[in-house]
């Protein structure tokens, strides 16, 4: 199928809105606490009500895709991201701010199972590995701006004169966010209404049930993958939702201004590790530069958890840079391993980011009675080893395009 640049251009923007509303979790972590009064195992709830969505809304999803285009699917995800949004911040307490999070997690949940697909066909298969790394970078941008809005906005809100003091209670400044969220959804949501999403007739299966989903469940490879993504962002959000409490458990400092920029500059570098994977998977096997990064992850995770307060603040943003790409090798890799079915498997795929919801529960459950976060987050270098397990067992019908001069061409690569 011909390249459709449009789509692809709405799908990359859809990668940074996504990252831009789900990584604000980790800045304002420690202010969710002090907001509802409530300590780091029950404040665990606010992530995993966010991405507990992704287990139980991925599977639908895929189905929607598969049986009328992840067009309608996005248009749905917008609308409710930006309802979900307003309800947050028009009624800020506890039940309600789980209930949101439930629904903006669906509506991530919704966009992750149309867009990676959509981005697959719309670029083409080929070049899906380094189009996602791309999708990454973007997502990593909007997970550096993120904090750096918050912490403006929030600043905003303290002026008495400002129209977004009178929009947010005094001392939850950080409710500004999901006011900006709901406008950037409704923008989005336009943009997706406007561009024309061609679909290819192999991919729409009208009678696609649940069972054919749920059979697919049956197949080793994709098991394999689900878990691999559900170690990812198990991975990707206990760092980033941890590191603003561990920095000021573990070193007395600020969480609020130290915290939330150190959690700035870990999407940062990640976005920086982006630049540098796409050169990297032009030049090698995507499953090579996977362990690669797997390695680095380790290393600087080790460094960052039992160092000093200074390397900490280095090692933690290292982590981001070889986190940078685990999630465009993996789904690249488990999206090009078949021949068809692709929305279903992502559906299947995206129910795993439901990883990001046992993550921080359980390091609050295992810090609440070890008394050491320090030993809880040790428990991240489990998923980092499956990772590991995964690349090197990976076979896919079609490998990444690399240049010759590192990695000799697949016959699919060579057509």
């Amino acid at each position: 199928m011909k390249k459709n640049l449009p789509a692809v251009l709405v799908v990359l923007a859809t990668f940074f809105t996504i990252s831009f509303i789900t990584n604000i979790l980790g800045p304002i972590f420690p202010e969710l606490i002090k907001s509802f009064d409530i300590g780091i195992a029950l404040a665990g709830f606010f992530p995993f009500a966010f991405f507990a969505a992704y287990g139980v809304m991925s599977i639908p999803a895929g189905l929607l895709a598969q049986r009328i285009g992840e067009k309608f699917v996005m248009l749905i995800a917008f609308s409710l991201a930006a309802s979900g949004s307003l309800l947050f911040a028009l009624l800020p307490n506890f039940a309600f701010a789980m209930f949101a999070l439930f629904m903006i997690g669906s509506a991530m949940a919704f966009l992750q199972v149309a867009i990676n697909p959509l981005l697959r066909r719309a670029g083409g298969s080929e070049h899906f590995a380094v189009l996602s790394v791309v999708a990454q970078l973007l997502f990593g941008a909007g997970a550096t701006l993120s904090p750096i809005v918050y912490i403006g906005l929030a600043e905003t809100a303290q002026n008495s004169n400002s129209l977004m003091s009178v929009l947010v209670p005094e001392q939850m400044e950080w409710l500004s966010m999901y006011w900006l969220f709901a406008l950037v959804c409704l923008g989005m949501l336009a943009w997706s209404t406007l561009t024309r999403f061609a679909v290819a007739d192999d991919e729409l299966v009208a009678n696609y049930t649940l069972g054919d989903c749920t059979a697919l469940f049956k197949n080793k490879t994709v098991i394999k993958f689900f878990f691999a993504i559900a170690a990812y962002v198990a991975l990707e959000q206990g760092i980033a939702n941890s590191i603003a409490i561990f920095l000021q458990q573990a070193h007395e400092l600020d969480a609020k201004n130290v915290g939330a920029k150190v959690v700035s500059q870990f999407w940062l570098m990640l976005t920086i590790g982006c630049m540098v994977g796409l050169v990297l998977m032009k030049l090698f096997d995507v499953r090579k530069v996977l362990v690669w990064f797997c390695l680095g992850a380790g290393g600087s995770l080790v460094t960052a958890i039992l160092g000093s307060a200074e390397l900490a603040l280095i090692a933690f943003p290292a982590t981001g840079f070889f986190l940078s790409i685990m999630w465009s090798a993996l789904f690249s890799l488990a999206l090009n391993s078949f021949a068809q079915g692709h929305g279903a498997i992502a559906g299947i795929l995206c129910t795993g980011i439901v990883g990001g919801a046992v993550a921080s529960p359980l390091i609050g459950a295992v810090t609440y009675l070890s008394g050491s976060l320090t030993l809880a987050l040790c428990l991240l270098f489990i998923p980092l080893g499956y990772m590991v397990y995964v690349a090197n067992s990976s076979n896919p019908l079609v490998n990444n395009h690399t240049f010759r001069l590192f990695e000799k061409k697949s016959p699919e690569q060579e057509a």
